[in-house]
């Protein structure tokens, strides 16, 4: 018993001692770091805030690392030297055209035959603007390069009508392409709603026929473009095949851009030219022709009656 006793006791003396041997000793230790630490602050007071770091390290220096990580991971270090590609954007939007205006999608047969059906409208284009440029140079400098100012308007007389009616031609064609949609099912059955679609295009052509040659075109233009905003829209809730919209667009794009070029090149000819008659003018010439017509067979009914009676 004193035995235990005796052994209880120098235990408890001995854990109390190590005790008060390892609060010394982090005193001690605590007391020589804070010491170092003062004394490194001293000669400037810029590491003040790094001695409370260091202070913060030497108790929790887990926290003080993901302190360290954030304040690192929140400001990126950037290279001085690394130049700045100020053309990334643009070569980006490059690729995005390009890559739009591929066509990889659209058959090449449909795409074939599409760009060879722009080539007489950018004829006509290119010839019209050419023969203005001649009738033009005859009415400012008295001579022609290659065509005299009669032979190029006569040239120009006969491009018109071409153009005009190539274009209703092709919008007609246009308008077809929808009734060709529903009898094929894309995109299920519309009925009523696509068929009216395909009528409206040559309901809208045929007529520029009769207009002057100015009025034909911007009216065709306008039609080319609604019949466009009217096929992107089918391409994109599925009543047409995906890539009809780009396909569309290059196309009207092309053809577009001939008609402007045509009315900008008749725009350039001279007032000396020869004026084209205008749709009220036709009609009154046709009701003249008529009425004339009329009188003539007038006056042979009478000759004839008179012819007999003799």
């Amino acid at each position: 018993m004193l035995y235990r006793m005796s052994a209880a006791r120098a235990a408890f003396r001995a854990a109390s001692a190590s005790n008060s041997s390892a609060v010394a000793r982090s005193a001690l230790c605590s007391n020589v770091f804070k010491a170092q630490l003062t004394s490194a602050a001293r000669p400037s007071a810029r590491f003040a805030a790094g001695s409370s770091k260091l202070a913060l390290a030497a108790h929790k220096p887990v926290t003080t690392a993901l302190v360290r990580y954030s304040s690192n991971k929140s400001q990126p270090i950037v290279p001085e030297d690394e130049d700045v590609d100020m053309m990334a954007g643009v070569k980006n939007d490059v690729k995005v055209i390009k890559e739009t205006f591929t066509l990889d999608e659209v058959p090449k047969e449909a795409l074939y035959f599409g760009l060879a059906g722009v080539i007489p409208y950018v004829a006509t284009s290119l010839n019209t603007c050419y023969l203005a440029w001649e009738i033009n140079s005859q009415a400012l400098g008295g001579s022609g390069f290659l065509l005299s100012s009669e032979t190029a308007s006569l040239l120009l007389h006969l491009t018109e009508p071409i153009q005009v009616g190539y274009g209703a031609v092709i919008l007609s064609f246009l308008g077809a392409i929808h009734w060709g949609l529903e009898w094929a099912g894309y995109g299920g059955k519309h009925g009523f709603r696509r068929y009216a679609t395909g009528c409206i295009a040559p309901a809208i052509a045929w007529p520029t026929l009769l207009f002057p040659v100015e009025h034909a075109l911007i009216t065709q233009f306008l039609a080319f473009t609604f019949l466009y905003y009217n096929d992107a829209r089918a391409a994109s809730r599925g009543l047409a095949p995906h890539w009809y919209g780009m396909y569309r667009f290059v196309l009207t794009f092309i053809v577009g851009a001939s008609i402007v070029a045509t009315l900008v090149g008749r725009e350039r000819i001279s007032q000396s030219g020869t004026a084209e008659h205008t749709l009220t003018e036709k009609i009154q010439a046709l009701l003249f022709l008529r009425k004339k017509e009329i009188e003539e067979a007038k006056l042979r009914a009478e000759e004839e009656k008179n012819a007999d009676l003799e």
